[in-house]
């Protein structure tokens, strides 16, 4: 009896030393927080916009200047992190695709983690439009969100999940960014100290449309924010298929919606301005300051509840052991190209903020502009921390463990380019469906631009121009030059399609499904 008492308490002892082995997951995620408003990054806004709290990541940690997202659209970006597959393998490519059921046969990673023995929370924006699944806890805002006063839905309080919930349902006081961070900290107060966590806090900001918290309506009001470079582009250099499309800041496009526009309208939510009487350019240049201050408002209370979640963890001696991310689900356009929102393969909205702290495991201070990651890596980059590598489903994902570059090694293999795809044709942005190819110097996109599925359930959107564009981004990294056409590059164009062709087999994205996407491509490719 003697005996096997000895061998249960080493057993115990020994699952006691793996909880305290493997870390705590804090996964932070903003929405559409692009890198230029993030000063860790050092871009135009890093001066009169800083962040030191998500700053303080990336001293203390590594920052990931290669990670893009694979659908630039903020619910397929989330399953694609859930999941660790691409959308169309997932079946998450819109707005209004669901993220699957537990019966469906799709990943997800907050599960997988449980299974494993973690106890998983969720806080914050959800915007799957199916119930979440996989969480111990979890306290979402259905759809979209409210700023100010928001709805939220608990796992505990036996309302049924719903993505669309009238706004006169109950409110709960506050400010969406200072409430889920309220919620989350509640939480790991109450949790069970004897499990490792896992918690997703996801913040609404900063999407649109903005509402700064009320301390921060004055935010920057006296600073003139810094224009791109590109804000007043010419855009001749671009193929027909790009041209005239997207939303943009001034109205010197042709798009379906304008900044211009939008600030002027009485139910802006931060308070529209008067730009008459002023010539184009001044309008464009007001409309400009506008969004941005409004956007950088939002942005500053991110970063204020970030500083709170960290003191919290330093506070109570779990820093040390807690693996803290903070990214975005994609990130946005801030005037560049004359363009706002996301969507695009440009680098702006492609880009996703990506930084990552560990005592001890992560080197502090560290940069990696190396390694070509994405989102599509996140997922198993969890459960490789979390010593879960060998978790059921785990071979259905697409992507790639980040631990050996998290800890500042150079992995023995690795992707030398990553796919994307938009799939939602002219919806919301009047921007055309594309997919394409970026690697460490070169980005190829078709843009194919046809309604290959009816999106957002409002049936099918007319076909555009259809088109290519080569960027250069060593000689050419804001993108203004597209140099398909140019004979010099042939061979490299013919180099880059067969990649393209091989990483849509790779990943399972084949167009023989759309016949007249395989039409198209006869005429184009």
């Amino acid at each position: 009896m003697k005996y096997l008492f000895l061998i249960l308490h080493l057993t115990f002892l020994g699952s006691l030393d793996l909880a305290a082995e493997r870390p705590n997951i804090l996964f932070i995620m903003s929405d559409d927080h692009a890198c230029n408003a993030i000063s860790a990054y050092g871009g135009r806004l890093s001066a009169v916009a800083p962040t030191p709290n998500i700053d303080r990541l990336a001293k203390e940690g590594m920052r990931l200047n290669k990670c893009f997202v694979t659908n630039s659209i903020c619910t397929p970006s989330r399953a694609v992190i859930l999941s660790g597959q691409y959308s169309h393998v997932n079946g998450v490519k819109t707005l209004v695709d669901a993220f699957p059921g537990p019966d469906k046969g799709i990943p997800n990673v907050a599960e997988l983690l449980r299974q494993s023995g973690y106890q998983t929370a969720l806080v914050g924006k959800w915007h799957l439009r199916s119930a979440p699944w996989g969480f111990d806890y979890w306290k979402v805002g259905p759809g979209q969100g409210l700023y100010h006063n928001p709805i939220f839905i608990t796992s505990t309080d036996g309302v049924a999940y719903s993505s669309r919930i009238k706004k006169t349902a109950n409110r709960t006081k506050g400010y969406y960014t200072d409430l889920v961070t309220d919620f989350a900290l509640e939480w790991l107060d109450q949790r069970d100290d004897q499990k490792p966590f896992f918690m997703m806090l996801h913040h609404k900001a900063p999407h649109g449309k903005w509402e700064p918290a009320d301390r921060h309506k004055k935010y920057l009001a006296d600073v003139d924010i810094p224009e791109p470079e590109t804000l007043w582009e010419d855009f001749s250099h671009r193929s027909s298929a790009t041209r005239d499309m997207g939303t943009s800041i001034t109205s010197r496009l042709h798009p379906r919606r304008t900044m211009v526009a939008d600030v002027q309208k009485a139910d802006w939510p931060a308070g529209s301005i008067d730009l008459s009487g002023m010539t184009e350019k001044e309008k464009g240049k007001a409309a400009y300051q506008k969004y941005l201050h409004d956007y950088l408002g939002c942005v500053k209370a991110v970063d204020e509840n970030v500083g709170r979640v960290l003191d919290y963890l330093d506070r109570t001696g779990l820093a040390e052991n807690t693996l803290v991310i903070y990214t975005a689900d994609q990130g946005m356009f801030l005037g560049e190209h004359d363009y706002f929102d996301k969507r695009w393969i440009y680098e702006e909205c492609l880009q996703m903020p990506f930084l990552a702290r560990l005592p001890g495991v992560i080197p502090a201070g560290a940069v990696n502009d190396a390694q070509l990651c994405s989102n599509l890596d996140f997922a198993q980059t969890f459960l490789d921390f979390a010593q879960a590598s060998d978790a059921p489903e785990i071979n259905k994902m697409q992507g790639t463990s980040l631990r050996t570059i998290l800890a500042g090694k150079t992995p023995q293999q690795w992707r030398d380019a990553i796919y994307y795809r938009y799939w939602m044709h002219l919806a919301h942005h009047n921007i055309p469906g594309h997919y394409g190819i970026r690697n460490d110097r070169y980005k190829l996109v078709f843009f194919y631009g046809l309604p290959l599925d009816a999106s957002l359930g409002r049936g099918d959107f007319p076909p555009s121009i259809a088109g290519w564009e080569l960027y250069d981004l060593k000689l050419d990294p804001q993108e203004t030059n597209n140099v398909y056409e140019k004979p010099e590059y042939a061979s490299l164009v013919r180099l880059l399609k067969n990649r393209l062709q091989e990483l849509k087999q790779q990943y399972g994205d084949q167009d023989e499904t759309y016949p007249d996407l395989m039409r198209l491509r006869k005429e184009l490719w």
